[in-house]
């Protein structure tokens, strides 16, 4: 006889449920190995970044005022005072209708607000410098604390490290930051139907694919990630597993056994786990409603849906969001921070009120309109994660999209 489904929650709540697990530990590290991390606290600057006003380019230290009006037709005229040294700051202020020789980098002399590119001028002789081109105050000027301001945050908590923050840390003199910890993951798949990819599968077989692209997602999502292999569908043997992956990890996703079935086993395996505290059996979401939740501490056990394409959507859609949170970006779950795109859907689509539906869709560009075309198929097929670019999200709230709405195109 099959079990209703337990505790069936809306996205949203299973994401507020998601939130009683708390980030985990800090740890410090040299900028070296903080690529990919998330920052765990603010960064404050010490000192100003640049230490002074500073040329963009190579040309001539002026004050925007002695070129005012300046063109090819109608050129300004200054004096040369001699050249600057990119080591060291100028020993003259400029005055009225002079101009000196400066590089990338080199520091502004006293009197001067802008530089000149080379480009634009000539040398006439005798130190006269020919000016064809009129510039703004700063213009081509980094000034004085631009990048960063002594006292004040440069780099927020929460913010996940690529090397253009690295290369912030660096321009500081901050050697060590302290970062959150990146999860580790526990991944298990279960059937008596799956075998390895070494295997040849006969009818009523397949290879298993879930240990591998759960592996991938949260890789991708900045975990670890360990794969435990194939669990045959017996409750010793799940339990076992579990309770292995489970001590190794901080998040174990199990695809496969979450759906109403008589040899679902996941949710007995979790009610046999000392500690372990069911929180749903079930989500709102389309595809993936089978999804389990459990607790064991500040541990968390997923019950994934087996077939291929929904589990994949899962963990796009709340699993790699939740290992990103694990890893300290509490934002994570805000879509509006995804990579996405506005886009025209192509068809109709129709929607279910009562849940989400996260539809899979290619974009193109079509006479200078970008276009989703929803990717129909079952969720067991994996082409149609492969045509897909990501998935357009239908409200519980909606009874589906009209041909030539916008939407908004999540990218995978």
């Amino acid at each position: 006889m099959k079990k209703d489904f337990f505790n069936v929650l809306s996205v949203q709540e299973f994401i507020q449920a998601l939130h009683s697990f708390s980030p985990l530990q800090t740890r410090t590290v040299s900028i070296e190995e903080a690529d990919n991390s998330v920052l765990a606290n603010d960064i404050i600057a010490t000192e100003d970044l640049p230490l002074a006003s500073r040329s963009c380019m190579d040309g001539y230290a002026v004050n925007a005022s002695s070129v005012f009006g300046a063109s090819e037709a109608n050129p300004a005229y200054l004096e040369s005072v001699g050249d600057i040294d990119i080591e060291k700051p100028a020993s003259f202020t400029l005055q009225s209708g002079e101009c000196a020789g400066i590089v990338t980098g080199g520091i502004l002399p006293d009197g001067a607000d802008a530089v000149i590119m080379v480009e634009h001028t000539e040398s006439l002789g005798a130190g006269t410098i020919e000016i064809r081109k009129s510039l703004a105050p700063y213009e081509n000027v980094m000034l004085k604390g631009e990048d960063a301001t002594t006292g004040n945050s440069v780099l927020a908590a929460g913010t996940r490290m690529r090397p253009q923050e690295i290369g912030m840390l660096a321009a500081l003199g901050i050697q060590k930051v302290a970062v959150t910890t990146s999860p580790k993951v526990g991944i298990i798949s279960t059937g008596d139907e799956l075998v390895s990819i070494e295997e040849t599968p006969v009818v009523g077989q397949v290879r298993d694919v879930n240990s591998y692209t759960l592996a991938a997602c949260a890789r991708r999502a900045g975990a670890t990630a360990t794969a435990y292999g194939l669990v045959e569908d017996q409750l010793d043997s799940l339990q076992a597993a579990l309770e292995k992956a489970l001590e190794e990890n901080d998040v174990v996703f199990l695809s496969g056994g979450s759906s109403v079935g008589v040899r679902d086993l996941t949710v007995s395996a979790i009610e046999k786990i000392e500690g372990a505290e069911l929180i749903n059996h079930g989500v709102a979401i389309s595809p993936g409603k089978p999804l389990i939740l459990a607790k064991c501490g500040n541990k968390a056990i997923w019950g994934l849906p087996g077939q291929v394409a929904s589990a994949q959507v899962v963990m796009f859609i709340l699993g790699m969001p939740f290992l990103r949170y694990l890893g300290g970006d509490t934002a994570s779950f805000d879509q509006t921070r995804w990579a996405s795109k506005q886009a025209i859907i192509s068809r109709n689509v129709a929607s279910k009120p009562g849940r989400e539906d996260y539809v899979r869709v290619s974009v193109s560009e079509k006479d200078g309109t970008t276009v989703a075309t929803p990717v129909l198929g079952k969720s067991g097929l994996l082409k149609t994660m492969l045509q897909a670019d990501g998935v357009v999200r239908i409200g519980a709230d909606s009874e589906g999209i009209y041909e030539g709405t916008p939407v908004d195109v999540l990218f995978f």
